[in-house]
């Protein structure tokens, strides 16, 4: 019999996955109609908006992702 591989969990350890969340759905949206409104025109109303969206949507990305590695037990890093 060969040895368990040391890349999966012990039996019974819970795997962490991400909740579910329409940022970077969001954060795509934003990139487009930036990128949009660079193509269009003099008028960079889109590209503004698209920027804030991006940047407002990457942030809470961001605070999300760290919000969940908070939560993860102490000794997660050592599996």
């Amino acid at each position: 019999m060969s040895d368990p591989d040391p890349d999966v969990p012990p039996v019974g350890e819970e795997i962490h996955l991400p909740g579910p969340t329409a940022l970077p759905i969001v954060c795509a949206a934003g990139i487009t109609l930036a990128i949009i409104g660079t193509t269009i025109g003099p008028d960079f109303i889109f590209s503004f908006v698209g920027l804030a969206i991006f940047i407002v949507s990457t942030a809470m990305w961001i605070r999300d992702t760290r919000r969940d590695i908070e939560e993860l037990p102490e000794d997660h890093t050592q599996h």
